[in-house]
């Protein structure tokens, strides 16, 4: 399977939208959203192309292809629009005897790694997007579609046979790191 790993939308629906296209462009199976989905947060500026509304549309229309967890922004209110669940703190992903985890940052990230053996833990929260393999636990941050911080692009990320890449919204691969 092929998944497309996304952090940090913030309501924007220009960005969403071009990260939709190469979802479908690239036949990606499984579209794994990182949490803040719709709102963007009281220590943010309000984005260009702010629309929650037609966020939540787009992303229903695709319910079927969605996991999600929650991030720092989203709420039970969130959770009331979107057809697809989105209030857990974390979820693992097993893929081809791989384990991943998925989470948003703000409680578990490369500094409060979760219990347990995983191959990778993934997340987003710090919109500084990462690839970095160590002993035992691949660290992978998404960066921000919305809100990239550090003097960073946009970015977000794919997960294929063991392999991460990190690209840029023109869909420029800036990194791939294999679990190996």
């Amino acid at each position: 399977m092929k998944y497309l790993l996304v952090s940090d939308i913030h309501g924007c629906l220009p960005t969403l939208q071009t990260v939709l296209r190469f979802y479908d462009e690239h036949q990606c199976d499984m579209l794994c959203i990182l949490g803040d989905i719709l709102n963007y947060g009281p220590r943010n500026s309000i984005p260009e192309g702010i629309d929650p509304k037609g966020i939540v549309t787009l992303l229903n229309e695709r319910a079927e292809d969605i996991v999600a967890v929650r991030g720092n922004c989203d709420g039970e209110v969130d959770q009331m629009l979107l057809n697809f669940p989105l209030l857990g703190d974390y979820l693992v992903l097993v893929d081809e005897g791989k384990k991943l985890f998925l989470t948003h940052g703000h409680i578990y990230n490369k500094e409060q790694l979760p219990k347990g053996k995983f191959d990778a833990i993934v997340y987003g929260h710090s919109h500084l997007w990462e690839l970095t393999p160590q002993e035992g636990t691949m660290v992978c941050n998404t960066g921000s579609i919305t809100f990239p911080k550090g003097g960073n692009e946009p970015t977000f990320m794919t997960y294929e046979k063991g392999v991460f890449t990190c690209y840029n919204l023109k869909g420029e691969a800036l990194k791939s790191v294999s679990l190996g």
